[in-house]
């Protein structure tokens, strides 16, 4: 006799996509103790990894994931496993909704426990409680109870009924010996450029003399992406790689000073802080890694050239290398930035070169690996991707080391030339609490507070963050009075630097110079905590100037934080 046969699981059935496949996800350790990897999916990224791990090319499924009732619409579950080489961990995966007035707190959270061990959990939409506030998919968590584990995490989307996914795209184990490989990282090289520096720096490193390489930028400069972030990034695998071609010990200092979101507009203000140390590193070798930052540049590359000037200017004479990333859209500024780097002869690396023309390649036509195996999501790469981006330097370096010696008589060693965008922020300082300039005045008024929720990176090689602009001047929710900042100061050029933020409390500054009202400071458009430069004038004769800063109407109840200055005497 015949016993009853099983049920069979209908959701096996569905149709589904991934927006994470075998990504690596790292606990940074928080307060608390615990460890979170957080993965941001506003601002297009989740419609991005659903076409890169995906495979998804329907308009209309794309654009169903921009908000949270098409979201619903679309999704009937989520399914999600972790793996790690200890299988016994706990882990909470929690899908973030942004809210439409509260950004961060109003929103529905999508949570589900998770063990170490491979296994996938799904989460049913239709069991979850939705808050009316949703607007649309935010960020997703994993939380570690214990901190610091490395581990993969899959994550895909079971769809409802009447939708369907297209097959799954095949990758194929990457292969860093094979020729085609080399191949890519070859194309990366863009210009040589006068590589007397470079060369110098080589020497010394080899001699034993101490050496430093330093890389500025924005996030992929940072980290973001990599897992751990301090040791898998691009910039500590090229320095590696650098000590290794300059057959050189362990006289060669690392120093990395990228913060996510910001352009170069805000890099030449804190170059010397962040990179120089207030003059305790005189780097010999500067990797500048703007390429994906620039777009919002109010300058259009004037604050790029001007950071490439100040650091070809320094005492030291140290070599510039120019390093263009690619966003996972196939885009970066290197057409509009290149002309700085042909100005003065300066190496050009360009990953977007190396990468790019192999995605087009299907398997088995010579694709070498796959966007979804180089990009974490559409701005950052993974763990492959930044040892690709570390092998683009890699090759700069073995092709100057196997030159014959070109001696400092390039362009750059007769003096600078011309700018060819402009240079106006050359000498550009930077101005806080802590550092104030001879001759200026400073009236904080009801700015009397000291922020702490700051934007906080992980510099050189440590994995424990330091935060941005800590000598700040806040205005905190009407304590203190309603008086104004005031800044008394001569210049030519003068920037402000205030803090983004997507809590409720964050509130509008308007900014006056010399009574004129020149802009409205909004820290809530970009949504998340990160620092804002904006320009605030740009003369060519230097005088005096007032400058005001004020609470805008209906927001005296808020808070808003003025990070810092940029000046130009």
């Amino acid at each position: 006799m015949k016993g009853p046969t099983a049920p069979k699981d209908p959701e096996k059935k569905r149709p589904y996509f991934y927006v994470m496949r075998e990504k690596e996800i790292f606990g940074a350790r928080q307060h608390d103790g615990r460890g979170i990897q957080y993965i941001y999916e506003d601002m297009g990224r989740l419609e991005n990894s659903a076409r890169v791990a995906g495979n998804i090319t329907d308009d209309k499924i794309l654009a169903l994931l921009q908000d949270t009732a098409g979201f619903r619409k679309l999704v009937h579950s989520i399914g999600v496993s972790v793996t790690a080489e200890d299988t016994t961990q706990n882990v909470e995966f929690v899908f973030q909704m942004y809210g439409e007035r509260d950004r961060l707190g109003g929103g529905t959270l999508l949570r589900c426990p998770l063990r170490t061990d491979g296994a996938e959990v799904r989460i049913a939409l239709s069991e979850k409680q939705w808050r009316e506030d949703d607007k649309e998919p935010g960020q997703m968590l994993f939380i570690f109870d214990k901190p610091e584990l490395l581990a993969t995490a899959d994550v895909r989307f079971f769809l409802q009924d009447g939708y369907q996914a297209p097959e799954i795209d095949k990758e194929e184990e990457i292969d860093l010996s094979k020729a085609a490989y080399q191949q890519m990282i070859a194309r990366s090289l863009m210009d040589m450029g006068d590589i007397g520096r470079v060369q110098k720096a080589m020497r010394k490193a080899k001699n034993g003399e101490p050496v430093t390489i330093a890389y500025i930028g924005g996030s992929i400069t940072q980290g973001a992406g990599a897992a751990p972030i301090n040791t898998e990034c691009y910039a500590y695998k090229s320095y590696h790689s650098f000590v290794r071609v300059s057959e050189a010990g362990e006289n060669v200092r690392f120093v990395k000073a990228g913060v996510g979101g910001t352009p170069s507009e805000l890099g030449m203000i804190r170059f010397e802080r962040d990179v120089l140390r207030d003059g305790r590193e005189k780097p010999d070798i500067v990797v500048v890694e703007f390429g994906v930052n620039d777009d919002g540049d109010e300058t259009k590359g004037n604050c790029y050239e001007s950071l490439v000037r100040k650091i070809l200017t320094l005492p030291e004479r140290p070599a510039v290398v120019l390093l263009f990333s690619v966003f996972a859209n196939d885009w970066n500024l290197q057409e509009r930035l290149r002309v700085v780097g042909e100005r003065y002869r300066l190496p050009m690396v360009s990953v977007m070169d190396a990468v790019t023309p192999q995605f087009r390649l299907k398997p088995g036509q010579g694709r070498v690996l796959s966007k979804n195996q180089f990009f974490y999501d559409m701005f950052h790469p993974t763990n492959v991707g930044h040892t690709i981006m570390a092998d683009c330097l890699t090759y700069f370096f073995k092709q100057a080391v196997d030159r014959e010696y070109a001696g400092e008589e390039g362009i750059i060693e007769k003096g600078l030339p011309e700018p060819v965008i402009g240079a106006d922020f050359e000498r550009v300082k930077l101005l806080d609490k802590k550092e104030i300039p001879s001759g200026a005045g400073v009236s904080c008024g009801s700015f009397c507070f000291s922020d702490v929720e700051l934007q906080e990176v992980e510099m050189d090689e440590a994995l424990a963050c330091t935060p941005e602009f800590p000598y700040n001047w806040m205005y905190r929710r009407g304590e203190g009075g309603l008086d104004p900042f005031c800044l008394e100061i001569r210049c030519r050029a003068l920037l402000l630097i205030f803090k983004d933020s997507g809590e409720v409390s964050a509130g509008k500054a308007e900014v006056f110079v010399d009574g004129e009202k020149k802009l409205t400071a909004d820290p809530k458009i970009n949504g998340w905590i990160h620092c804002n430069p904006v320009i605030l004038l740009q003369e060519k004769e230097t005088r005096r100037h007032v400058v005001k800063v004020q609470m805008a109407p209906g927001d005296e109840d808020k808070e808003f934080t003025i990070l810092g200055f940029g000046y130009v005497e």
